[in-house]
C-alpha cells in the first residue's frame, strides 16, 4: 500500500512556561482542545538533544475550526534558551507558523482590538491571497492566511496550523523532501525578487526566492477532515548568508521545533526516506510496537531536511475520546478512512475554557 500522508498533525512550539503558553494560545488562537498533557523524559530524541535524555512537559492543543494542532513543549530539566541573535527572514528552519482563517479582515480587526503585536497590515501574497503577520508573546512569528475550508465553525477567528514558512539554504536540495516525501506536488508559485507583502518581518528588505507548495489531492486518513488542506512556503535568501535558527541550541528550546505529519505506513516510510537519502534520525517503532504517551499512543519518527528542519511522522494507535469515562479510540482495529464527524464532536468534551 505504501505510506499515506494524512495532513499536518501539529507544529511543535517550544516555550518557557507551558501553562502560560497554553492559556495564551487558547485565548488568542482558539487552541482550546487539550488532547493530551504529559510530563516525561524525552529519551528517544538523543540525536537532537546533545545525546542526553531531557525532561520535558508537553500539551497537544487543537482548534475544531480545523487545521493542525500545537504541540506546546517546555524543557523542564534545563533552562529553555532563546536565540542569541535576531532571527531574520530566510534563516534556516521554521521561521513562521501559518494559521488559517476564513476571514482575514475579521481576524486582523480582532487581533488589532486586542493590541497584539501585528507586524504588517493585510497584504496580498504572490498567489493573490490576503494574509498578515504577527508575533506572539514568545516572539514567534505567525502568518494568518486566507483559507475557506472550515471543519467546524467556532468562536475563534482563526483555525489551527495551515503550514509553515521555512528558510532553506539551497532550494533545489530541499524541494525533494517537501515535494516527494511529504507529497506537496503542486507549485502554487515560484518567484524571486523583493516583496512588499513581507514588509514588517526582520530581514524582509532582502531578495528572496519563494516557492509555495500545495497538495493536488485530498488526503483521506482518519483525521484528515479536521486537518484540512495545508501548504509549505520555502524561502531562500539570495543576498546574505542565513544562519540556522537553532544554532547553538537544542530541539525543544523556544521557537518552532518541528513540523509533524499524521501518517499510515511507518514501516514503508522508513524504507522510502532511506532510499531518498533522508533516513530516520529517531525511530520509536524500531524498539517497540507502540509508544505510550499517557492518554495517547502511537509510533513516531523524525527526518531532518537539508536546511535543518526536523519533520516528525506519527502513526496514531490510540487517542482519548471521553477522558472522564476512560473512553479511547483504538485506531489499529478500524478500517482505513476518515472518522465519522460525530466522533470529532467528542473532542469538544476536552475543551478548556
Amino acid at each position: 500500500m505504501g505510506t499515506q500522508i494524512n495532513g499536518i498533525q501539529q507544529l511543535g512550539v517550544g516555550v518557557t512556561d507551558i501553562q502560560e503558553a497554553f492559556a495564551w494560545y487558547r485565548r488568542y488562537f482558539g487552541m482550546d482542545i487539550k488532547m493530551f498533557e504529559e510530563a516525561a523524559m524525552a529519551e528517544l530524541m538523543l540525536p537532537h538533544t546533545e545525546g542526553e535524555p531531557r525532561e520535558r512537559h508537553a500539551i497537544l492543543a487543537l482548534n475544531l475550526e480545523g487545521g493542525g494542532g500545537f504541540e506546546i513543549w517546555q524543557h523542564t530539566g534545563k533552562k529553555p534558551e532563546y536565540p542569541a541573535f535576531e532571527l531574520k527572514l530566510g534563516d534556516l528552519g521554521i521561521f513562521a507558523g501559518k494559521l488559517k482563517t476564513a476571514d482575514v479582515q475579521k481576524a486582523y480587526n480582532y487581533f488589532r482590538t486586542l493590541n497584539l503585536n501585528l507586524l504588517s497590515g493585510i497584504t496580498t501574497d504572490p498567489e493573490g491571497k490576503q494574509h498578515f503577520y504577527l508575533k506572539d508573546v514568545y516572539n514567534n512569528t505567525w502568518e494568518v492566511c486566507s483559507e475557506p475550508y472550515v471543519f467546524k465553525k467556532q468562536k475563534s477567528v482563526t483555525g489551527g496550523v495551515y503550514g509553515a514558512v521555512i528558510g532553506v539554504q539551497d532550494m533545489e536540495a530541499s524541494l525533494p523532501v517537501y515535494q516527494q516525501i511529504l507529497g506537496y506536488d503542486r507549485v502554487a508559485y515560484d518567484v524571486s525578487g523583493q516583496f512588499d507583502d513581507l514588509q514588517g518581518l526582520a530581514g524582509s528588505e532582502g531578495r528572496f526566492r519563494r516557492v509555495l507548495l500545495r497538495h493536488s489531492h485530498t488526503p483521506d486518513g482518519a483525521f484528515s477532515p479536521m486537518f484540512g488542506p495545508s501548504c509549505i512556503e520555502l524561502l531562500q535568501v539570495l543576498d546574505r548568508q542565513p544562519r540556522s535558527i537553532y544554532e547553538g541550541r537544542l530541539w525543544g528550546d523556544p521557537g518552532f521545533i518541528h513540523l509533524c505529519y499524521d501518517i499510515n505506513g511507518m514501516d514503508e516510510l522508513r524504507e522510502e526516506v532511506k532510499e531518498r537519502g533522508f533516513p530516520f534520525t529517531v525511530d520509536s517503532a524500531r524498539d517497540m510496537d507502540t509508544f505510550d504517551m499517557g492518554e495517547a499512543a502511537g509510533s513516531f519518527s523524525y527526518i531532518q531536511a537539508p536546511e535543518g528542519t526536523l519533520i516528525e511522522f506519527v502513526e496514531t494507535h490510540k487517542i482519548p475520546l471521553v477522558k472522564r469515562l476512560g473512553w479511547s479510540l483504538d485506531l489499529t482495529k478500524r478500517k482505513p478512512g476518515p472518522l465519522p464527524r460525530w466522533m470529532f464532536s467528542l473532542f469538544s468534551l476536552m475543551r478548556v475554557k
